[in-house]
């Protein structure tokens, strides 16, 4: 038997498992359950094998550190959690807020990226950490974007006004492209490599995936519009977002953006054929997509969970959890606040204060991020990429669990105010 069917079995049995007390006992947010019930078996199990030297347990761990998020959420799923996550959105939406969402973004993220490493680069030279001002930027870089999974997944929940709930999860699901952009041209900095000019691979990362994205999907949706059967409409859909996705890896291009593309794209002949009187057909459309992204949200978090507790582990990166989160704070506040007068209006009538507070507390991070942090391990010491990958590690969990929890009663106090 291959180790994967042993491996599916017992992540879905945590996922039925820890949904189903969570449902009857916590009642927390379902993502965020997940994630935080399974770091408490992963800490459980890191416990026990200290102590009890069981082959199933050792083998159990060792499973889990073998286990490649990375390949997992970039090769496999992520262009299937942005699909669904954006083919309910409106394209009027978009267009309304559009100066809104571009100053979130782009100028923001690039702000956030610039404040958060130089605010690290400040803490490593005070505390004499042997970290280049280039790596604690390509840093800023993987943790300045918003995480569109955490803000389609958990934020969407909390009952924020319509215009802000928008603006958030618009934000995380086109900031990936900007952040990439950074990431590439950083990383290339810490490569000593001689790399393109960042704004052009910033036009190639977006506008590629743009055009990749709209050309792919126009092709797909005259095949989903002519057809009355609705496997096949949610066939072309997976046709549609994987090709997307694939061409993008293909072309260097961000198949993230190329994902929310399509997602928004046949969100709209979505509702055009609603309003031709096929709601069956649709309504199987969206119970396939909701199910799919259940699923893999659910895996996601689980695995995060699980690993949690083995990357805080290795050694100089327990210290470094308290500087991480700090400079996520001073990176997302003051990348907010600096931006936010480009944006003209603020929505739902906020002020800048609150507005900045609120999307700080808001800005959570997740798999995305974890995965920009795995794959800078062929450019790093060992070191030093412990120190990236365990900073990142506690930034998702912290912005995760801590802020999603207290999400909603963060939101209240500041509409009281």
């Amino acid at each position: 038997m291959t180790t994967f069917l042993p491996f599916f079995v017992v992540i879905m049995l945590l996922v039925v498992g820890l949904g189903y007390f969570n449902e009857r006992v916590t009642k927390i947010t379902e993502e965020i359950a997940l994630m935080l019930y399974a770091i408490i078996i992963g800490a459980v199990l890191l416990l026990v094998s200290h102590f009890i030297k069981n082959e199933d347990i050792q083998l159990i761990l060792h499973d889990i550190q073998l286990f490649d998020l990375e390949d997992y959420l970039m090769d496999c799923v992520l262009c299937f959690m942005l699909f669904a996550g954006s083919c309910h959105m409106k394209i009027r939406d978009f267009k309304r807020m559009a100066r809104q969402i571009s100053v979130l973004s782009f100028l923001c993220t690039f702000l956030g990226a610039l404040i958060y490493g130089f605010a690290f680069y400040g803490f490593a030279m005070l505390l004499r950490l042997n970290v280049s001002l280039p790596v604690c930027l390509m840093f800023g870089s993987i943790v300045a974007p918003t995480d569109p999974i955490a803000a389609t997944s958990i934020l969407n929940k909390f009952g924020l006004p319509k215009d802000i709930s928008f603006l958030i999860e618009s934000e995380s699901l086109l900031n990936d492209g900007v952040g990439v952009a950074l990431f590439v041209c950083f990383s290339g900095i810490v490569k000593a490599s001689k790399g393109e000019n960042a704004v052009m691979i910033m036009l190639r990362e977006v506008l590629g995936a743009a055009v990749i994205g709209f050309a792919v999907s126009f092709i797909c949706i005259f095949v989903f519009a002519r057809t009355l059967d609705y496997n096949r409409q949610i066939f072309a859909s997976l046709l549609a977002v994987s090709t997307a996705y694939l061409l993008c890896e293909k072309f260097d291009c961000s198949g993230a953006i190329a994902s929310v593309v399509c997602g928004v794209m046949f969100s709209s002949i979505r509702r055009y054929e609603k309003g031709k009187g096929h709601f069956e057909a649709m309504q199987h459309f969206d119970t396939f997509w909701d199910i799919l992204d259940n699923l893999l949200n659910s895996v996601l978090y689980v695995m995060l969970g699980l690993s949690f507790v083995p990357i805080i582990q290795m050694p100089h990166v327990r210290g470094l959890v308290l500087i991480a989160i700090l400079c996520n704070w001073i990176g997302r506040a003051g990348s907010v606040a600096l931006s936010t007068p480009a944006m003209g209006s603020i929505p739902d009538g906020y002020n800048w204060k609150k507005f900045t507070a609120l999307l700080t507390w808001g800005g959570l991070r997740g798999g995305l991020c974890i995965a920009l942090a795995m794959s800078t391990q062929p450019m790093l010491d060992s070191n030093t990429y412990r120190l990236i990958l365990g900073g990142t590690y506690a930034i998702v969990f912290f912005t995760t669990v801590v802020q999603g929890l207290t999400m909603k009663k963060v939101y209240s106090w500041i509409s009281k105010k």
